[in-house]
């Protein structure tokens, strides 16, 4: 049977709103009622508009409402990443609106207006939030879609009952348009079914809104000009045109804006509603960022990244003795370099890593011919340092995937180091990339945690680990098992980005495995030669995270001549006796060029110039709006502070960098509240403006008596309390161990053992010292266990087996963790 906690990750808990009869997209008439009013009252504003409906109130409440538009938006963002193949990316997304949304307190904040509007949309929301980021996480977009129709309707009940039914369906109508632009998304990272899927989505929910009649009673020109932009979406991602989807995309997203002004007065609700639009847009480009667009720099990118590979390669035969083939790779690599596109990007991005780069492979060269083994080892070191800075510096976002690549090859290599009876070696190299990883070099740990708790812990705790131990152990089937463990993990984290960029991990293994080819070849191991290069075809014609497909389709003959005859030219003449290092060569270049080929037609640069395109088009559709002058009239400082946000937050994405996203959404929501005259009202932290953030909630709440300041030096174990999540989310222990919970992020925390899920003999515990599960949940209803900033809560293991957990306000976003205590 399964696991409570197992069941929250999958279907969230509580049905309570979604069968009261919770609204959908457009079902804004319905279910106001139901809404626990505890709402402020709006400043009276009325005005009737020619062919619109007569005015409405304005207010703070209304610049609350459209911040809960931005999170509906967000929502189908992270289903448009799973529509375009990158649902890890989708996960992520959704995991930051929970961030962002439990960070949102104050008395106009977005998480406690919404629980003061209504309990049971509230509840709703948190619950379909987290399945709409389990779901992704296990790659099943559809039930992603449903949850986030559910999450969204429950926002727009809470819309009605905070802003009326006439501001709802403007915000409604913003909506539709804010999730036509996803397609563009979609469509730029390649994915045209997905493009097409999410247009027919939109019109599938404008024809079931209430918005629907309206908008076309009120501006025909709109209606159809929306109508239209939908299906030129569909007729472009038809004939995989990614500047069409474009275009169409935001033709739709233009129509709904000009229909918001038809449909209400005064101008304000819509204007306010339009900077919730362009708030969402900036988060389209963080999301496209996330969902791994490449472009040129990115296969350059990936050519530095298979140097590593070969330079290390060149180590190893160094150290057996082979120094002539040795010296030769390294000086190949030189050659390939002084010839290759990676050269002059690699010196344009990073001057002094380019030359340390250079110096570093003369360095080797000479290390190597003296037979120096420590100069060997030094000037690979400094290689590999001035490449990791320049691939950070070129692939941006990207590098971790390129990691998880370098990572695949020079695991190859310590299985064949174990193969040739050198398991002390294999050992050391697994430490080393161990070393690698927890110094989260290229951002891999962090963004492997990021994409998905469960993953990063099997790659690390239970393979990574376990690898390292099995090599010391000379364990041949802990060896397999664990080896076949950590490929399989990076290959399910690439699979989480587009085929572009996992092309670049694909290219950095294979190249690594026709290298190591090679090198087993000099060492008089042909079988093994042959071996190593089947494993490489193998591992192709799996799939590859998409790099098999996307490579057919960006260019069948280079598809061809990769495989079929660079590649099997390599098994060739290992099978034959031939020269393995020369066909390795060859092959080496076929990879290259594929990742260029890959890169250059799905559209690239998205990371950079793409994204960055996304928010310098909402820059100058501000500077042609009507809400740019209501703005600029309403709040000067306001204003100034929103363009320096947009200014800011395109030079961060050009440079590869999303950190200016949160800057631009802060802005943009207390340029919302200033449209609406409640500028003083607006969250703090957003941009100058803004009422000190609420903090009764924090004083209110109580620890207990195993809830400490700061993290005991005694502790022999730290779990991070991190917004929405426990990392990390499974830890092994021994009896007699201390765990600390540190609060590492967002709101106040909880840690409450599941009575179900303890060892027989096991002793009750939770923050604030309760002795069951029930106390502990209602003692968090008072206000009492809770784990806040600077704090931990401590706890000693005295019982054996698994211990299950959770965070009582965070459990509906899948909060959980296990302890497991050996003797």
């Amino acid at each position: 049977m399964p696991q409570r906690r197992d069941l929250l990750k999958t279907v969230g808990i509580a049905a309570t709103g979604l069968l009261a009869g919770c609204p959908s997209q457009g079902s804004t008439e319905s279910n106001t009622a139901s809404a626990d009013t505890d709402t402020t009252e709006q400043e009276a504003t009325a005005g009737t508009d020619e062919g619109g409906e007569s005015g409405v109130s304005v207010g703070p409440m209304t610049a609350v409402a459209t911040e809960w538009n931005v999170y509906r938006a967000r929502l189908y963002d992270a289903v448009a990443l799973g529509r375009a193949g990158a649902p890890g990316a989708g996960a992520t997304v959704a995991q930051n609106i929970f961030a962002r949304f439990e960070g949102a307190s104050g008395e106009y904040g977005a998480h406690e207006q919404l629980e003061s509007t209504s309990e049971s949309a509230y509840e709703g929301f948190e619950d379909a939030l987290g399945t709409v980021q389990s779901s992704l996480s296990e790659g099943n977009v559809s039930e992603a879609a449903s949850a986030a129709d559910k999450a969204s309707g429950h926002l727009q009940t809470a819309q009605q009952a905070a802003a009326g039914q006439q501001a709802t369906r403007v915000l409604d109508l913003l909506l539709l348009g804010s999730r036509a632009s996803n397609a563009a998304m979609a469509g730029t990272l390649g994915a045209f079914e997905g493009a097409a899927t999410i247009a027919e989505e939109t019109m599938t929910a404008f024809e079931d809104a209430l918005v629907y009649s309206k908008i076309e009673a009120a501006d025909a020109e709109s209606y159809e000009a929306f109508e239209n932009a939908l299906a030129g979406i569909g007729s472009a991602a038809g004939s995989e045109d990614a500047s069409g989807v474009t275009e169409q995309a935001r033709a739709a997203l233009d129509a709904t804006v000009s229909g918001a002004y038809a449909l209400v007065q005064p101008a304000s609700v819509a204007g306010a509603g339009h900077l919730a639009t362009m708030q969402a847009r900036g988060w389209d480009a963080a999301a496209l960022a996330a969902g791994g667009g490449a472009g040129a720099d990115y296969a350059h990118a990936t050519t530095l990244n298979t140097y590593r590979a070969r330079v290390h390669d060149a180590g190893w035969l160094a150290r057996a003795g082979e120094t002539a083939t040795a010296a030769t790779m390294v000086e190949d690599v030189f050659a390939h370099f002084e010839g290759a596109a990676a050269h002059d990007a690699l010196e344009e991005a990073d001057s002094e890593a380019y030359e340390a780069f250079e110096s570093g492979l003369s360095d080797l060269s000479s290390a190597i011919e003296n037979g120096n083994t420590e100069g060997v080892a030094s000037a690979v070191e400094t290689v590999d340092t001035n490449l990791v800075a320049g691939i950070e510096a070129l692939a941006g976002g990207n590098a971790p995937v390129l990691q998880s690549g370098f990572f695949k090859a020079r695991f190859a290599d310590a299985r064949e180091l174990y193969r040739q009876g050198q398991a002390g070696q294999a050992a050391t190299l697994v430490s080393d990339l161990f070393a690698r990883f927890e110094e989260n070099q290229l951002d891999f740990h962090e963004t492997l945690e990021e994409t998905s708790e469960d993953l990063y812990h099997r790659f690390e705790e239970e393979h990574l680990v376990g690898l390292q131990s099995a090599y010391e152990n000379g364990d041949d089937d802990a060896v397999g098992t664990h080896h076949d463990g950590v490929l399989a993990a990076l290959l399910e984290f690439e699979s989480a980005h587009s085929a572009a960029v996992a092309s670049g991990s694909g290219a950095t293994y294979m190249a690594g495995l026709a290298f190591d080819a090679a090198a087993t070849n000099a060492l008089g191991n042909a079988d093994r030669a042959a071996s190593t290069a089947q494993g490489a075809l193998a591992f192709f014609e799996s799939g590859a995270a998409g790099y098999h497909e996307a490579l057919e389709e960006a260019n069948e003959d280079l598809y061809h001549r990769f495989e079929d005859e660079a590649l099997g030219s390599v098994i060739s003449a290992a099978n034959d006796g031939g020269d393995v290092y020369a066909a390795a060569k060859t092959f080496y270049g076929a990879a290259i060029e594929s990742v260029t080929a890959i890169v250059g037609s799905s559209g690239g640069g998205e990371t950079g110039a793409g994204a960055a395109s996304v928010v310098s088009d909402v820059f100058a559709t501000f500077e042609n709006a009507a809400v740019h002058d209501k703005l600029e009239n309403a709040d000067a400082e306001a204003y100034e502070a929103y363009e320096a946000a947009l200014n800011d937050y395109v030079a961060d994405l050009e440079s590869g960098s999303t950190d200016g996203a949160t800057a631009f959404a802060n802005a943009a929501r207390t340029a919302s509240f200033a449209v609406v005259g409640a500028v003083d009202s607006a969250p703090s932290g957003s941009g100058g403006h803004g009422g000190e953030e609420s903090e009764a909630t924090e004083s209110s709440l109580s620890g207990g008596p195993n809830v400490v300041e700061g993290v005991p030096e005694d502790a022999d174990h730290v779990v991070d309390m991190q917004a929405v999540a426990f990392a990390p989310e499974e830890l092994t222990v021994s009896v007699g161990d201390t765990v600390a919970w540190k609060h590492a992020g967002g709101e106040a925390h909880n840690v409450v053992a599941y009575e179900e899920e303890l060892p027989d003999d096991a002793t009750y515990w939770a923050s604030g010292g309760f002795e069951s599960e029930s106390a502990a949940r209602e003692g968090w209803e008072n206000g009492e266990g809770a784990v806040q900033s600077g704090q931990s809560y401590v706890h000693t293991f005295e019982t054996a087996g698994e211990h299950g957990y959770f965070c009582v306000p965070h459990e509906a976003a899948g909060m959980a963790g296990t302890v497991i205590v050996e003797e």
